[in-house]
């Protein structure tokens, strides 16, 4: 496994092939650009979302160019705080391309998933996003081992198979 920046990480985002998948299992995260926007909506104040426009942007790029972005969110319901945040925003990413979809976690009991979240690009690298016990990010490596590979392209798809489309998911 290699390190990988967040310079690193952020290529990778734009430069994929064809696909980039991406496997949520965490119920909570902190993540530097999320928390201030998340403490707003706790807060009930508004949040104009701009903060999301360059990812929307380039979602919008993958999907003129014929790529594909998937995110399975496993999640225990009912939702965390966090996860519910996470609903109330994911519209315009879902809008600008991504397909973002909500697994119940009762639903992969059976499922074999890797120990760690993660992206795989064009199955030729899996990022796995390390966090703390509180759901700050601490770091990521990469892999292309085809054994990593194989267990998240399985992973993924075991949930994807048992995922919600956003639009259809109704938080619990």
């Amino acid at each position: 496994m290699t390190l990988v920046t967040d310079d690193d990480f952020g290529g990778l985002l734009t430069s994929f092939d064809r696909e980039a998948l991406h496997l949520e299992t965490r119920d909570a995260y902190g993540t530097a650009v999320e928390l201030p926007h998340m403490a707003r909506w706790e807060a009930d104040e508004p949040d104009d979302l701009e903060w999301l426009q360059g990812w929307c942007a380039t979602l919008r790029k993958h999907m003129r160019a014929g790529k594909s972005v998937r995110r399975a969110r496993i999640v225990s319901e009912p939702l965390s705080d966090y996860h519910r945040w996470s609903y109330s925003i994911a519209h315009p990413m879902v809008e600008a391309g991504e397909d973002i979809r909500w697994v119940p976690r009762r639903l992969v009991s059976s499922v074999a998933l890797p120990g760690n979240d993660f992206y795989l690009f064009d199955d030729r690298l899996a990022v796995f996003l390390l966090y703390a016990g509180n759901g700050l990010a601490t770091g990521m490596l990469s892999s292309a081992d085809p054994a990593d590979l194989r267990l998240c392209r399985s992973a993924f798809e075991a949930a994807w198979k048992l995922s919600i489309p956003h639009v259809e998911y109704q938080p619990v």
